[in-house]
């Protein structure tokens, strides 16, 4: 606190400085940009009445979407509006999860919470204006159903929604021709060109080096941050900056970086904060093995890519995976030790809490393996967040049954009957919904062999032979408990490999790990030898005697005795498992291209380039286009890597000349195909000879010419953006 007294005693001015102050004045000063969004934003808080109700962002990682939420609620906080800022990486999606956030956001502007008030009726009851943000909105894709069509409707005129993820809103809010009113939808796109120049001034560049550094970040917010941040860390700023003619910008940069941090020690806090799920002080010290890490610490709170909630610190997620991928390869002991010092942490926390504090060591604990490369076949981890479970309703029966009919057989059905009618005594049942869609889209039932009667488990020959195992191999002693994984599928795919699948595995990790004294588990599968690798990977063994037939289908039983490998030693086991496995990948991690989203100026510039190296694959070859969405998304994986340019180059120009030649169609734009054809596709030795080659005149041809350029271009743009 600093206390400031004027000539007059009487009066004192306080000045209250903490640390989110400063590091939200310093955003604040780096702020360039974004008018367009901005005046959209301050028009709806200057409005006597909010305009509409939600204002969804969207753009790809990088983009600038948490920079611009950051900027709304200093423009709202002017406003006098009350801000409340959510970010879906610190909650579970789940209808609980995101009040009880919501509660405690609320809580911190000092507003009194009656416990049998909802948070939206503490809004509807405050005089004052409320101004809800959302990041990182695709995480709570499970959620999008319920918010439209549960929480936002029960808010009140006083309270306007800002969403900011990376994809476009879904169906169901551009099915709803009332949403269509009360939405604004607004997809972020790289900073202009003159924007990128101003935040590279704001950053401290000379002017001689703005050009060269926009010419190669094409005005990426990530990639600028991250250009400013590797020339402070410069001892001779003269240089100029001269990148290495690389396909991925960030990887690039990140290197550069990397190669200037202040010392050994701060590169060796940056890997650790990317292992990481999130970073806290006490792990820092753990990982490091150093005693005091406050001022490492703060070094990376400073940075522009990390970002920090309160949960901890965590880089941006482009930053993660190309810091990872290269320490993996780069040192792959150093890697190992900190992988091994930050699973030791989490293991003691795993025995120091419950409830749901120790879920989240748990999530924390999973996340250092989520790149393991004998387990990725077996599951969708990008799409993993897809869905939501929750306990089963009364009317999902009938389609559970159905769903079991369907891939098993009608003797199979009376069984899941049997059981499912016995929910919740003994028996627990998970139902997993596609996001908009009511119906279930799988399910997972799981029965407590110890708890059901000696009559439930004869009436099954799945649980009959598990228990006959148990009693004649593995007895449970006084307290103990066995689990049997009945029923696992999903609608469409069955046992196949998919986001439902991925979840359920979670979901049945967490049981396994967190439930008291379990003893043992069996997991039922209908293709033994596609799960072999993946079961004996997680120590599960095919038991032989425990696995059974129904409906003249045999399925395999996959079992796992907690008494011999407890949770905590599987854990030790597969982390073991993992690092041995990083020998065998002896080749760097090929780089992967990051999709940039050009400003529209930008793009009409590059389309314009295009056009003009048509005839020349080549020159295409360095096209900006090459990393935007209109070319990255329908291209393969394979497409996307750097030994690939040349073929995403052809399929650019193929684009390109689709697009010239769907004009012709139209009588009123064949003028224009005409145009574009003589002069990029079968282009005339010159444009004179062209317009002879049209019988036009020359001014007449450069009309048609230019509008052609035009047209083309507004054509790409809107596919850009749409996808």
């Amino acid at each position: 606190m600093i206390l400031l007294t004027t000539a007059k005693p009487e009066i004192e001015i306080t000045l209250i400085t903490t640390v989110p102050n400063r590091l939200a004045a310093a955003r604040s000063r780096r702020f360039v940009g974004r008018s367009t969004e901005q005046s959209l934003f301050q028009s709806a808080l200057s409005a006597p009445e909010f305009p509409f109700v939600v204002l969804y962002v969207h753009g790809p990682g990088g983009v600038g979407k948490t920079s611009l939420l950051k900027q709304f609620s200093a423009l709202a906080e002017q406003a006098e509006a009350v801000v409340l800022y959510l970010d879906a990486r610190t909650f579970d999606p789940s209808p609980e999860s995101f009040n009880q956030a919501l509660r405690a956001a609320i809580q911190a502007k000092g507003a009194a919470m009656p416990s049998e008030a909802t948070p939206t009726q503490m809004m509807a009851a405050s005089p004052q204006r409320h101004v809800l943000l959302l990041d990182t909105y695709e995480l709570l894709a499970p959620l999008d159903a319920w918010l439209r069509d549960v929480f936002l409707p029960q808010t009140s005129e006083n309270v306007l929604v800002v969403m900011a993820g990376r994809q476009a809103p879904a169906a169901g809010w551009r099915a709803d021709s009332v949403w269509s009113e009360l939405m604004r939808v607004v997809p972020l796109r790289n900073l202009t060109p003159d924007e990128t120049r101003a935040y590279l001034t704001v950053r401290g560049i000379p002017q001689d080096q703005l050009q060269g550094m926009a010419d190669f970040t094409h005005g990426h917010p990530l990639a600028l941050s991250l250009i400013a941040d590797t020339f402070a860390q410069r001892q001779n700023q003269t240089d100029k900056f001269r990148p290495e003619d690389a396909p991925d910008v960030i990887k690039t940069l990140l290197e550069q970086f990397v190669q200037k941090v202040p010392g050994p020690a701060h590169r060796a806090a940056l890997e650790a904060c990317a292992l990481a799920r999130v970073m806290t002080e006490g792990l820092l010290s753990i990982v490091l093995d150093m005693p005091l890490v406050d001022e490492l610490f703060d070094w990376l709170r400073g940075l522009s890519f990390i970002e920090s909630n309160r949960l901890g610190l965590f880089p941006h997620d482009l930053l993660r995976e190309a810091l990872v991928a290269d320490l993996r390869w780069r040192n792959p002991d150093w890697y190992a030790e900190l992988h091994k010092r930050a699973r030791n942490y989490y293991k003691r926390r795993l025995q120091e809490t419950t409830g749901a504090d120790q879920q989240r060591v748990l999530a924390d604990y999973l996340f250092l393996h989520r790149d393991n490369m004998m387990m990725r076949p077996f599951f969708d981890w990008q799409e993993s967040g897809a869905t939501l479970p929750e306990p089963m309703r009364p009317n999902d029966l009938p389609a559970l049954l159905e769903m079991v009919t369907h891939h098993e057989g009608t003797e199979s059905a009376t069984l899941a009957r049997h059981w499912l009618s016995k929910c919740p005594h003994g028996v627990t049942v998970l139902v997993y919904r596609e996001t908009g869609h009511p119906a279930p889209a799988g399910f997972l039932c799981w029965v407590e062999l110890n708890e059901v009667s000696d009559e439930d488990r004869a009436a099954d020959p799945a649980t009959r032979n598990a228990w006959s195992y148990l009693q004649r191999h593995a007895p449970l002693r006084a307290g103990e408990r066995a689990t049997h994984f009945r029923f696992w599928m999903t609608r469409e795919g069955y046992q196949n490999v998919g986001a439902i699948q991925t979840v359920m595995s979670i979901n049945i990790s967490q049981h396994e790990l967190l439930t008291p004294r379990l003893a043992y588990s069996f997991l039922p599968v209908a293709d033994p030898e596609f799960w072999e690798l993946a079961a004996a990977y997680t120590d599960r063994s095919l038991i032989e005697t425990a696995s059974f037939a129904v409906g003249g289908k045999s399925y395999g039983a996959y079992g796992h005795d907690w008494r011999v490998t407890p949770p905590m030693a599987l854990l030790e086991l597969l982390a073991e498992r993992e690092i041995a496995i990083m020998s065998l990948e002896t080749l760097a991690p090929k780089p992967q291209i990051s999709m940039v989203a050009l400003s529209e100026d930008e793009f009409a510039t590059a389309v314009k380039n295009t056009l003009r190296d048509l005839a020349r694959i080549e020159a295409l070859r360095s096209s900006p286009l090459l990393r935007s969405r209109l070319v990255m998304e329908p291209q393969s994986a394979a497409a996307s890597s750097a030994a690939n340019d040349k073929a995403r180059a052809e399929a650019l120009r193929g684009l390109v000349v689709k697009t010239i030649e769907a004009l012709q169609a139209s009588p009123r734009e064949a003028k224009l195909y005409r145009a574009l054809l003589y002069t990029y596709v079968k282009p005339a030795p010159t444009q004179e000879q062209a317009a002879e080659m049209l019988d036009l005149p020359f001014s007449t041809y450069r009309r048609h010419l230019q509008s052609g350029i035009a047209r083309v271009t507004e054509i790409l743009w809107q596919r850009e953006l749409g996808g």
